[in-house]
């Protein structure tokens, strides 16, 4: 069986998930690997709290893609990996990991897949989510309340000192390197079916 790797990029909140779940559910749950990137989030817990707090999460240093890049190389050649957990309550990864098996489609999401060249070569496909940036900070505020334990104040100010100028700088230039920009994320069934199509044709080919 050969894999194939697909990248689902954009900025924070923008719809990334539900368009893999959209994509996912059109194949056996078996033939599907779901990997976010957040949770390559470098180690912290060498870290005092106050020093986690200051973690820019939306600039490319705060990622780990070299273990993601081993990772991967590893569920290409048929190999399991045992993936890190981050933990955003307490800013650092958890010490549980989560053993996940090779499978054909590899889904892979984040806001700079895109940002590192090694990621983006291993790539089939590149999706860029592409939705409004109003729409975004509202998911972004509601998101980080109801899971993350954030108050109102530390999103905003989040927000606009790192999220905001971070996806300026990093995320949407990476924006030239996509096969497919998806506007309305998840609700654009065209281009879901269009991908899947693509899927299908991809893995066909590679395991004639």
């Amino acid at each position: 069986m050969k894999s194939i790797i697909i990248g689902i990029a954009g900025g924070t909140a923008s719809g990334k998930t539900t368009v893999t779940q959209k994509i996912a559910a059109n194949f056996q749950k078996c033939d599907v690997t779901v990997i976010k990137h957040d949770d390559y989030y470098k180690d912290q817990s060498h870290l005092t709290m106050e020093e986690r707090l200051k973690t820019n999460y939306d600039h490319p240093f705060s990622l780990d893609n070299d273990l993601l890049y081993k990772h991967l190389k590893l569920l290409l050649s048929g190999k399991s990996i045992k993936k890190p957990i981050y933990d955003f309550t307490v800013h650092t990864r958890a010490k549980d990991t989560e053993y996940v098996e090779s499978s054909k489609i590899i889904i892979l999401e984040g806001i700079l897949l895109f940002e590192d060249k090694k990621l983006r070569e291993l790539m089939d496909i590149k999706i860029f989510v592409d939705t409004d940036d109003d729409i975004r900070f509202i998911r972004r505020l509601l998101r980080d309340i109801k899971k993350r334990n954030r108050d109102i104040d530390q999103v905003v100010n989040q927000y606009l000192s790192t999220v905001k100028p971070m996806h300026d700088q990093f995320v949407l230039p990476s924006k030239r390197y996509a096969d497919l920009i998806i506007p309305e994320g998840g609700n654009n069934e065209v281009a879901i079916d269009i991908l899947v199509s693509k899927i299908k044709h991809i893995i066909s080919t590679k395991n004639m």
